[in-house]
């Protein structure tokens, strides 16, 4: 029988040919795993939750008032995460009025949901460790290293400002739909026609940030502050949320992106598991044959269903798990060679390679991941192989 396996060498070094240079279109999609997998000042993990931990901190913080409408609504939900929870709090706040679920009317629950989200703000509402290199620093660094012919494009369902302490660490501008400087607005015909210089990095919060709040209009603006009033979570509520603005011309970037030709979008800290964000991502790589996701994924492939899913449907979704990758819709286990592509590959593999305990790729942690596009300009003279053809480059005339 035969069995499929993949090189781990051969991929890493075919991307590092992508991100090294500037000729290509590149998007990062950064999920709650991303800041999840990072430590804070202290080395302690994680520096923000993800949405288990982030539920287990918020329900604790709401039990003393709540505790008798959290166990009902745990009850009468087959999910018990925070986002969804937080979608029955905010459907019963829409419709009740005056009539009472749970001992609450319309305007308790809504009460309810507000003080959610103020926690919500709370925890998520971090700054990156103060004298430490994180991977946010590292990809700022990365993009504003080399000089490019297209922008890149990051989009995140974090509400946190992580990025934007970044780049502005780094004095790198970025652009994130907003103009304008006591109440900056949104501003949907800047996102669509993507016009700026290239050197700006297009930042775009896909289910808001902090910061964001509706005016005296309803208009979301950007605040400046770090309140959570304005943020899209699942459910009946994202979809209908995501179809206004700003959210709408986010998500409608997101897919113009991909339909864009010849473009790499990486992800990681994404589970796939939210459903509006990967339909979207699905529709555009089954339009556009040229455009490529390499997902990176933390935990092993059997327990990343979402992505293997799409993984086996498009063969220009691949997937790249702790133990295995999906390449061309083909699953297969990691196989390391016992030679090196190049005789100083070795510290490179070191970074995305654990040789320990059988080996594992390590690239599902964006600390690893942020590390490895930072470091790809040293190798810039390096042969390398096209990713696609898997032969080297012609050199430039």
């Amino acid at each position: 029988m035969n069995v499929t396996v993949h090189n781990p060498d051969q991929h890493m070094q075919a991307l590092r040919t992508i991100i090294a240079q500037g000729r290509k279109r590149i998007g990062l999609l950064i999920g709650a795993g991303g800041p999840a997998g990072m430590a804070d000042a202290d080395g302690n993990y994680p520096l923000i939750p993800a949405v288990e931990g982030l539920t287990t901190q918020v329900l604790a913080a709401m039990q003393p008032k709540y505790e008798a409408q959290i166990t009902a609504l745990k009850a009468e939900l087959k999910k018990q995460d925070i986002e969804t929870i937080l979608s029955r709090i905010r459907s019963f706040a829409g419709v009740l009025g005056v009539s009472k679920v749970h001992d609450l009317d319309g305007a308790a629950f809504k009460a309810f949901g507000d003080e959610v989200c103020k926690h919500i703000g709370e925890i998520v509402n971090v700054r990156l460790p103060k004298g430490k290199r994180t991977a946010y620093h590292d990809i700022a660094s990365w993009i504003t290293g080399v000089a490019r012919d297209h922008p890149v494009e990051i989009f995140t369902t974090n509400y946190d400002q992580l990025f934007e302490e970044a780049f502005e660490s780094n004095q790198s501008p970025y652009f994130d739909g907003f103009a304008g400087g006591r109440e900056p607005f949104f501003d949907p015909v800047s996102v669509s026609s993507n016009d700026l210089p290239a050197r700006w990095t297009r930042l775009w919060k896909l289910h808001g940030s902090l910061g964001w709040a509706a005016n005296e209009k309803g208009e979301v603006v950007r605040t400046g502050q770090t309140t959570a009033t304005h943020l899209v979570f699942p459910e009946h509520l994202k979809y209908d949320q995501t179809q206004k603005a700003p959210y709408a011309a986010l998500f409608d970037r997101l897919r113009a992106f991909l339909e864009l030709p010849d473009t790499l979008l990486i992800t990681s800290g994404f589970s796939f598991a939210d459903s509006h964000i990967s339909a979207r991502i699905g529709e555009a790589l089954a339009s556009n044959p040229s455009a490529s996701v390499f997902a990176f994924q933390f935990k092993k492939l059997e327990e990343e269903a979402a992505a293997l899913e799409i993984a086996c449907r498009r063969s220009n979704f691949t997937v790249y798990a702790r133990d295995k990758a999906v390449v061309n819709g083909v699953a297969g286990d990691w196989q390391l060679p016992a030679e090196l592509p190049a005789k100083n590959w070795g510290p490179i593999r070191q970074s995305y390679w654990d040789g320990s305990s059988g080996g594992e790729f390590t690239l599902g942690r964006i600390e690893h991941l942020a590390r490895f596009v930072a470091s790809s300009r040293s190798l810039q003279t390096h042969k390398m192989v096209d990713p696609v053809t898997l032969v080297e480059p012609e050199p430039a005339a």
